[in-house]
């Protein structure tokens, strides 16, 4: 199976339901919304499944992307989707493993889009929120958006990350963060 992405460029997919390929609609809704900050930005691709999304990114411009995938199937799969799509003063790094062990090797990085699309009954909305969050992975003036199931999780501050924003498409919903520093503790005398 083969999807098309921005400029009608085919993408690989594994076969089976393994990976779910975030549906054209949810993707073209979410780079409408982000259209003109992902151009020459750092995207990070959680649970990246076939890597649709992190090469939507570079179809659109970004200048590096950083995916993170547990299946060794999917990240060849991904490896040469990205290879096909990227430019040459483009960059991308694929790392292949558990999430959190994998989130700790880029905690040094900051990106300034972050998509989270985990397996939806996995339970790994919260921690890793709360990961990003208490890591600062997410630039200062980025956003997040995690991928869910409306039935199956309800999106929550975490951390310094707040929802600002919330889309439902169908069976699928995005909602979307933004770090907001810690307000001061106000001090009367």
């Amino acid at each position: 199976m083969s999807i098309r992405i921005y400029g009608n460029r085919p993408l690989k997919t594994l076969p089976g339901l393994d990976t779910r390929p975030t549906s054209s609609r949810v993707r073209s809704a979410l780079f409408n919304i982000w259209q003109g900050s992902v151009v020459g930005g750092h995207w990070l691709d959680l649970c990246a499944g076939s890597g649709t999304m992190g090469a939507e990114a570079l179809a659109r411009g970004a200048a590096t992307v950083t995916g993170i995938e547990l299946s060794p199937r999917a990240c060849g799969v991904i490896r040469e989707n990205w290879e096909a799509i990227a430019g040459t003063d483009q960059q991308f790094r694929l790392y292949r493993g558990d999430l959190f062990t994998q989130l700790k090797r880029i905690r040094n990085q900051k990106f300034g889009r972050i998509y989270f699309d985990p397996p939806y009954s996995a339970g790994l909305y919260q921690r890793t929120l709360q990961y990003i969050s208490d890591r600062h992975i997410l630039a200062p003036d980025g956003e997040l958006a995690a991928e869910y199931d409306p039935k199956q999780w309800s999106p929550i501050p975490m951390g310094n990350l707040e929802p600002i924003r919330q889309k439902i498409y169908g069976n699928t919903a995005i909602v979307f963060y933004r770090w907001q520093p810690a307000s001061p503790l106000s001090h009367t005398d």
